[in-house]
């Protein structure tokens, strides 16, 4: 199954702070969307997750990890360092 933006919606999505940020390799389809001004929303029609190892976490699946941690902890009056 999947999801597709409908490009007819593309410029009042990106006006209201919604990012394409990672396209089809031929730039037709959204792959990659984020949220400007959102400490961590991101979304992609991929499972970074299965693209990850344990000495190796795919990039986007790392920073959804540190971005729980870094919440999790100024939640709980924590420091909000992440070292990754």
């Amino acid at each position: 199954h999947r999801y597709e933006v409908n490009p007819a919606y593309h410029r009042i999505l990106t006006d209201h702070g919604l990012v394409f940020s990672g396209l089809s390799p031929d730039g037709r389809l959204v792959e990659i969307i984020e949220l400007r001004d959102h400490p961590f929303f991101m979304a992609g029609q991929f499972h970074p997750e299965l693209k990850s190892r344990p000495t190796r976490p795919h990039p986007m699946f790392r920073e959804f990890v540190g971005a729980a941690l870094a919440r999790s902890r100024t939640r709980h009056g924590e420091p909000a360092v992440v070292v990754g």
